[in-house]
């Protein structure tokens, strides 16, 4: 009975044969050679079609195996090979331009029954483009305007969807992002190894949300505030487990979290075409739900409260230790027609299913008596919080 070794190196002499009859035999019907970082060939049809290419694009491609490492049912094969790209064949679509390349690679492979069953196989892809001519080499001109050419990308790209970080309290940070005024929020609260995300921001803010928790641990999971587009658009880029209030868990899963209830028509004529345009685009999609929480329950060392009136199941969270209260829209600390920064008041009614309920929310708040309080949107409520808070909540509409 061949061993592993043995029908790995059955395998490697028949490429190095150039014998694809041989090669395609040691596999199982429907088995998987991943090249990794590029496909997935299905045996025997796709080894045939990859390695019949390769032999055509490069007619003098030699491979030996430097070392072989077994356990158990798989073998590491490490290998070097060297060609010249001359044709006549095409290979990945690239027309052959004589350049003659040189590398090393290492497969790992899977075998039962005397068939190769999976093989995931690694090179330097990019040592191989570099040799091929598809890349600048190392240290060149080119590859000198070609990193300032990404570096300015990124410029850009952090221009349009970049977030800034600024920490509010112990183990507590906000993160701000949104183009152009930076005003959306996100919270990231120290929660063992990781942070919890509070609120979803807008969808421009996943990768740079994403790369800010990776700077504090990573995301372990997302609560939101509530669904609307700009307070769950990044969610879904984090591939954490995300937790909502039970009245916002069918929206969050819509694939569009636009509200039935929303009146644009209490929008300024201005602000009316900037909304209509800008929510769908806030918008990451569908979350996956993973759970609920509810009034009183406790989320890395804050207390869930129940703030409905902006949204059905809109949420806060408050920290007795320090009074501090992150809640989402249960207050805006801005005019979103215009941008303009001040105290709190209550949330547009364009955008609420019940202003009065908004109200009692905001009494509510006051009455748990904060220090801080940190709104979905621009800067905190600070000084005499409880008295701004309750003339908020007798205030007239915007």
């Amino acid at each position: 009975m061949a061993s592993t070794s043995d029908i790995a190196k059955r395998y490697f002499e028949a490429l190095a044969a150039h014998d694809l009859d041989a090669a395609a035999a040691c596999w199982k019907p429907g088995a998987i050679d991943r090249l990794v970082g590029g496909q997935d060939l299905v045996a025997p049809d796709g080894i045939l079609a990859y390695f019949g290419d390769l032999f055509a694009a490069f007619p003098d491609f030699e491979l030996e195996v430097v070392e072989l490492t077994t356990a158990r049912s798989r073998t590491a094969v490490r290998w070097r090979a060297h060609g010249t790209f001359a044709g006549p064949g095409r290979f990945q679509g690239f027309t052959p331009n004589h350049a003659r390349v040189a590398i090393e690679g290492c497969d790992v492979i899977t075998v039962a029954d005397e068939l190769i069953v999976h093989n995931d196989a690694y090179i330097d892809s990019g040592d191989l483009a570099r040799q091929l001519g598809l890349l600048p080499a190392a240290g060149s001109p080119a590859e000198v305007r070609l990193t300032r050419l990404a570096n300015t990308r990124t410029k850009v790209m952090r221009a349009v969807h970049g977030v800034s970080t600024e920490a509010v309290a112990d183990g507590v940070w906000v993160v701000r992002g949104g183009f152009p005024l930076k005003v959306m929020n996100v919270y990231l609260i120290a929660d063992g190894d990781g942070v919890t995300v509070f609120d979803g921001g807008v969808k421009g803010m996943g990768q740079p949300l994403q790369a800010v928790c990776a700077q504090h641990g990573g995301a372990r999971r997302v609560v939101l505030g509530h669904a609307d587009p700009d307070h769950r658009g990044a969610a879904p880029a984090l591939g954490v487990p995300v937790f909502c209030h039970p009245l916002e868990r069918e929206t969050a899963v819509k694939e569009k979290s636009l509200r039935d209830y929303w009146d644009m028509g209490k929008l300024r004529p201005y602000a009316r075409p900037y909304f209509k345009r800008m929510l769908p685009a806030w918008d990451g999609g569908s979350v996956a739900i993973e759970g609920t929480v509810a009034e009183g329950d406790e989320v890395a060392g804050f207390e869930v409260v129940e703030l409905p009136g902006h949204a059905p199941g809109l949420i806060g969270l408050f920290r007795r230790s320090d009074r501090l209260a992150l809640v989402s829209d249960t207050v805006y600390t801005l005019d979103i027609q215009t941008g303009r920064k001040g105290g709190p008041r209550i949330p547009h009614p364009a955008f609420d299913v019940d202003v009065e309920q908004a109200r009692a929310s905001i009494r509510k708040l006051a009455a748990l008596d904060p220090e801080r309080v940190w709104a979905g949107h621009a800067d905190p409520v600070t000084g005499d919080v409880r008295r701004q808070l309750q003339e908020a909540a007798e205030a007239e509409v915007p």
